[in-house]
């Protein structure tokens, strides 16, 4: 029973993975942005050069969503629990989605998983030490933030500079107003008045488009792809006792569990949609590298504070492996648990269940 209880949770927390915090809350509340920002800002605009990298490919594989994974009969419709009330737990969570919660300090605190303490680095402190998902990714977000601080500064050394930029308030405005046009009345919208809002902004919509979905994304064949451990759907209730088939779940527990899970079809379909989804690219860009790094050839001290960026993803990383080899840390050292690499930044080409990309490309 016990065993049923637990697959039947897991079914559900698929569903809730997928849904709200994967699709809803990187792929599809960034798109406004990126859209936005093609309209509304030049490729020579400074902040268009910061957003590039961020916003690669995340159109193109929406439109892939669309057509195959959240469709109706879709994927995700066919092998996961909500079924065809899929997109309706989307759009319901969409209706409590919030951006000012959307930083990593702001979401720790708003789950319950880090206080408020002005004392530390980033303003929050894990009330969970051995945390990995938050300990590691405090680490990411303090150096994106220190890194768009300082590339803001460099562009925008007064305030009145950002209030009188056209583009760069056109393209704020379009974001909220056309693309989370539902939500633009909502009062928690942050202003864009000063340079600390715009490092807010920018911060957070980068954490969203590499950490945030790297660690929700490329975890889940190494995690979920051996169904049985982690099924996304349960296609028979856990029985009561005056249910019918109660004694056929007596008789059998092992056969009624198996039966349970999804069918064969629609196992084998989930576990190609996850190797696909798990799965880098060769030519992925991660936390820390550019295309194009000649993009400030003529700003030799934004050149230097991105190489001192992407300086410090190295050192990340290897405090990381350092985190990961401490016998104290129990969520993420000792016999039979997973190493959290989740968020080590780079990555070889495969599933490797670690890499956190510049944008959400896959």
């Amino acid at each position: 029973m016990w065993q049923l209880a637990k697959a039947h949770v897991c079914a559900n927390d698929a569903g809730v993975h997928q849904l709200v915090h994967h699709w809803l809350r990187t792929h599809a509340t960034l798109e406004p942005f990126i859209l936005a920002a093609h309209r509304q800002l030049s490729a020579m605009h400074p902040i268009y050069k910061l957003l590039d990298p961020h916003m690669r490919y995340t159109l193109e594989i929406n439109a892939l969503a669309r057509q195959i994974l959240i469709n109706a009969d879709g994927v995700i419709e066919s092998c996961f629990t909500p079924g065809r009330y899929a997109m309706e737990i989307s759009s319901s969570a969409y209706k409590n989605w919030r951006f000012d919660r959307e930083s990593l300090p702001a979401d720790l605190v708003q789950r319950g998983m880090a206080v408020p303490d002005p004392t530390q680095p980033h303003g929050v402190r894990l009330v969970l030490e051995d945390y990995p998902y938050g300990s590691d990714g405090l680490l990411i977000w303090g150096a994106i933030e220190n890194w768009v601080r300082t590339y803001v500064h460099h562009y925008y050394p007064d305030s009145s500079l950002i209030r009188n930029d056209r583009e760069l308030q056109n393209w704020y405005s379009e974001s909220i107003n056309v693309g989370h046009a539902d939500l633009r009345h909502e009062n928690w919208w942050p202003s864009l008045s000063s340079a600390d809002d715009l490092v807010s902004i920018l911060s957070t919509l980068i954490w969203l488009a590499s950490a945030q979905h790297a660690a929700l994304n490329f975890g889940q064949y190494p995690y979920g792809g051996y169904v049985p451990n982690r099924p996304p759907l349960m296609r028979r209730l856990i029985p009561e006792e005056n249910d019918p088939e109660y004694a056929s779940f007596i008789s059998d527990p092992q056969k009624y569990f198996l039966t349970s899970l999804p069918s064969v079809l629609q196992a084998i379909k989930y576990m190609a949609v996850v190797d696909i989804l798990s799965t880098h690219s060769p030519d992925e860009e991660y936390l820390g590298e550019r295309q194009q790094p000649s993009t400030w050839s003529g700003d030799a001290e934004v050149v230097e504070a991105f190489y001192k960026f992407s300086a410090e993803m190295m050192e990340i990383e290897k405090e990381i492996e350092r985190r990961n080899s401490d016998p104290k840390l129990k969520h993420r050292c000792g016999a039979g648990v997973l190493p959290y690499e989740l968020l080590a930044p780079s990555s070889e080409p495969g599933i490797t269940c670690r890499g956190v990309p510049n944008s959400v490309s896959i």
